[in-house]
């Protein structure tokens, strides 16, 4: 696994998120629910911005995000592939083989980001009925299999809570010897918990600094009890809303969010599966930052996490490109390593993100990293 320094990273992983049609918080579906060209020129859209993953989601009503990995990487040249994925819907053997099989027609593209399942009517859909404590329990138990899975040249065989198997060997292990990237997503103690042990790289959703700057802790707390050397990565995930002055980025904030009022766009999350309040730690979080206030630090807004229910990565960052890409780097400072972002306006967003704003963070980086050594020679230290 990863063991990336604590102190403030130098260069960031950029990751974007694709759909299958046109659909957002703010615009209702148009056409089919796979649109295979839709699907592509939103994949290239993000390549050609300089993003370095795409996110495909998961839910259990979504295409099976593998497949619609596949596809893009028929069609595509370097962007790396985040496929969503919730442990206990197929064997961990089984999925091992089916991510290392992607990894190596990709040369080696392929990461996987573990949703362990926040809403029990959600999971129960596809035939889940574990309570949320046995869920992560049963995904510590699934990581450990696949981590071995991956690197193991010889037979073996498991037995466990959840899962139990004997002899087990593959002809087909990932592209790189470390194995597949292992993104983790969760709030709770309980994610922290596994997550802090198996992830190269933990998710957190847009909260303010300092709550952000907790759950980082809590983390790496919990990779420390777990034995990790190092820490995992941290991942945080914002919608920005940019424009060319901060009077028209707020003029647009708002008509996002009264469009979001009006229910016209994609049902929210909760509202698919009848919940009146979240029961995911994350959302609840998002949530609670948004009833202290509708502005946090530099440019942090929550009113769209409020309007849809906080059903995913809801907050937004406002402001010129100049304005979000500080603010993007107060949280590389606290410790982010990869920026998770997309728009209201999913295309458009992709695109204008690729044109103004990951340009901004990239050269701020570069040039933290080239006065870094001066810095250092200066004051007769050594890197």
């Amino acid at each position: 696994m990863s063991a990336p320094s604590s102190s403030p990273a130098t260069s960031v992983e950029f990751i974007g998120m694709i759909e299958t049609q046109e659909v957002s918080e703010t615009r209702p579906a148009t056409g089919p629910a796979i649109d295979p060209d839709y699907t592509i020129r939103f994949a290239r859209a993000h390549e050609d911005a300089g993003f370095d993953r795409i996110l495909i989601g998961y839910s259990s009503r979504r295409p099976d995000g593998t497949q619609v990995a596949a596809h893009v990487a028929a069609r595509t040249e370097r962007i790396g592939l985040l496929i969503a994925h919730r442990p206990g819907f197929v064997a961990p053997t089984l999925a091992a083989r089916s991510f290392a099989t992607l990894d190596r027609f990709t040369g080696g593209r392929v990461a996987v980001h573990t949703i362990t399942g926040g809403n029990d009517a959600e999971q129960r859909k596809d035939g889940d009925y574990l309570d949320k404590e046995e869920r992560y329990d049963r995904t510590d138990e699934y990581l450990g299999i696949l981590r071995r899975a991956w690197s193991s040249a010889e037979p073996f065989g498991h037995e466990g809570r959840h899962y139990r198997f004997e002899d087990y060997s593959s002809d087909v292990l990932p592209h790189r010897a470390a194995g597949i990237p292992l993104y983790f997503g969760g709030s709770s103690e309980a994610a922290y918990r596994v997550g802090g042990k198996h992830a190269d790289t933990f998710a957190l959703w847009g909260e303010p600094l300092a709550e952000t700057a907790e759950q980082i802790a809590s983390v790496r707390a919990a990779a420390a009890a777990a034995g990790r050397t190092g820490t995992p990565g941290i991942s945080v995930s914002f919608r920005p809303i940019l424009a060319a002055t901060e009077e028209l980025a707020w003029e647009r904030a708002h008509r996002v969010l009264d469009t979001i009022r009006t229910g016209t766009g994609r049902p929210f999350f909760h509202q698919q599966n009848g919940e009146r309040t979240p029961e995911n730690a994350g959302s609840r979080r998002l949530l609670a930052a948004a009833a202290r206030a509708d502005r946090h630090d530099r440019a942090l807004w929550t009113p769209t996490a409020t309007a849809t229910g906080a059903g995913g990565n809801t907050t937004a960052l406002v402001g010129t490109p100049e304005t979000v890409a500080q603010a993007l780097l107060d949280y590389v400072d606290i410790g982010a390593t990869t920026l998770l972002i997309r728009g209201y306006d999913p295309l458009d967003d992709a695109i204008d993100y690729g044109r103004h704003l990951i340009p901004l963070v990239r050269q701020e980086l570069a040039h933290r990293a080239a006065a870094t050594p001066s810095a250092l020679t200066a004051t007769g230290g050594t890197r």
